[in-house]
């Protein structure tokens, strides 16, 4: 399931007893000069909930997997990073992972699993 912008604002709206319109613009607000302080270059820290912080990618040659004899220069950019705060990750951490079903095609001999990814 995916928690939509809209999906807050009706929450918010039937919780608080706000109309609608009024926690839409208070959600989009926020929203905007969160984007506005990133593309600043500033950090964006939410006690309880997180921060936010823009790092720079360096520059890298990539490799396509249709052609693997060219490269592909990728250039420096900048992304934005999130790092969950201590609630936020102590909640996060209680939802169980999905069982993997048994794939359908048979592991390649002398292939080892892999961890999964944190």
């Amino acid at each position: 399931m995916t928690l939509t912008k809209r999906d807050l604002v009706i929450r918010i709206s039937n919780e608080t007893g706000l109309i609608q319109q009024q926690v839409l613009d208070v959600v989009q607000k926020t929203l905007d000069y969160i984007a506005e302080s990133l593309s600043k270059g500033d950090k964006v820290e939410l006690r309880n909930f997180g921060v936010f912080e823009v790092k720079v990618r360096r520059a890298r040659i990539g490799r396509n997997p249709n052609a693997p004899e060219t490269d592909v220069p990728i250039p420096e950019r900048s992304v934005v990073k999130f790092k969950p705060g201590k609630e936020m990750r102590a909640e996060v951490i209680k939802i169980q992972p999905k069982e993997e079903e048994p794939s359908s095609t048979p592991a390649q001999p002398g292939a080892q699993a892999q961890p999964p990814k944190t």
